[in-house]
């Protein structure tokens, strides 16, 4: 796992791939940090979540995720995505029902069903049309913090309320306990070679399901595996216009990350250039299922994390939005 984040970094570095950022296109700049969550597969959570502790002595050096993490409650006012996705962070949020007709909240003790309202119009519309498509119903993994921002543990991005992780696990018939929607595991989709699906719980119906998101106009870009990709690109006929938002990228073998577009109404929002317009299919896979990508050898040289995101790296409106009560 180790090697393997190494070698991510050294991309990073080296700007090879804009392709295979989850900021950027096949035009846009140097691929940047991974999102480390896709290297963790989704962890239990918690029925007695502990608080964090309150920060001592906060200052200009300060990570900028021990300050937004600590913030349980939205910055009031009316909603503004601030920023970009990895670089970012969010007013006016409001919460996702942890029930609804067609979705259910996983992991509450994150405290991360927060988004923009246009994110939560989306997946409310989503859940009806997946249901359409024959998915049972929606698991809802990560969105955003309260305020958004970079969080403690897990994503880089889903900073401004514009992202979040749909399980490719279909909701139970029965509104789950909070015990379930802590311990329970997404299911891998992937074969162990991670070469491709595992054909043993990877079904059509999946395909549909990516396929009904990426049909809604305010989606940008859905990550997936590289596997599930290379099955998508085999199950979708000659209907093909909508792979060009499905992007492969770092696990993302037990859910799917949905990103939509920047509102009209948050002028701050930085939107990432389109995706290129090829369905994906072709030559760009090839990186992924290398033996070097899936066994990539140790690092020669002892690499050194970057110093952490503080809110000098941040617009100058989250210094406002996470320092206030």
């Amino acid at each position: 796992m180790l090697a393997l984040f190494r070698l991510v970094i050294l991309i990073a570095a080296a700007g090879i791939g804009p392709a295979l950022a989850q900021d950027s296109s096949a035009k846009a700049p140097p691929t940047p940090t991974p999102d480390t969550d896709t290297l963790d597969p989704t962890p239990p959570g918690s029925l007695n979540p502990a608080p964090l502790p309150p920060l001592l002595n906060p200052n200009a050096s300060t990570p900028a995720k021990d300050l937004f993490g600590r913030k349980p409650t939205p910055f009031p006012g009316p909603a503004r995505s601030i920023g970009s996705y990895a670089d970012g962070c969010l007013a006016g949020a409001v919460p996702l029902p942890i029930d609804g007709a067609d979705w259910q909240v996983m992991r509450l003790s994150r405290n991360r069903n927060w988004g923009n309202p246009e994110l939560v119009k989306f997946i409310e519309r989503f859940a009806g049309n997946a249901k359409q498509v024959g998915w049972n119903g929606l698991l809802i993994g990560d969105m955003s913090q309260p305020r958004g921002g970079p969080m403690i543990t897990g994503h880089s991005s889903h900073q401004i309320g514009l992202d979040s992780d749909i399980w490719f696990t279909p909701m139970p018939d029965h509104v789950q306990t909070r015990e379930e929607r802590e311990f329970t595991g997404a299911v891998d989709m992937v074969a162990k070679d991670r070469l491709d699906i595992d054909p043993e719980v990877w079904t059509p119906g999946r395909t549909a399901l990516i396929r009904a998101a990426a049909a809604d106009p305010e989606v940008t870009r859905i990550f997936v595996n590289a596997a599930i990709k290379k099955a998508l690109c085999r199950e979708a006929g000659s209907d093909r216009d909508w792979l060009a938002k499905v992007r492969p990228w770092w696990g993302h073998a037990e859910h799917f990350h949905v990103r939509i577009a920047c509102p009209a109404d948050s002028p701050d929002c930085k939107p990432q250039p389109p995706p290129a317009a090829s369905d994906g299919c072709g030559h760009e896979l090839d990186f992924w299922f290398r033996q070097s990508t899936l066994h990539p050898a140790p690092s020669p040289v002892p690499l050194k994390p970057g110093p952490p995101l503080t809110l000098a790296g941040l617009p100058k409106a989250c210094k406002q939005i996470v320092n206030a009560p």
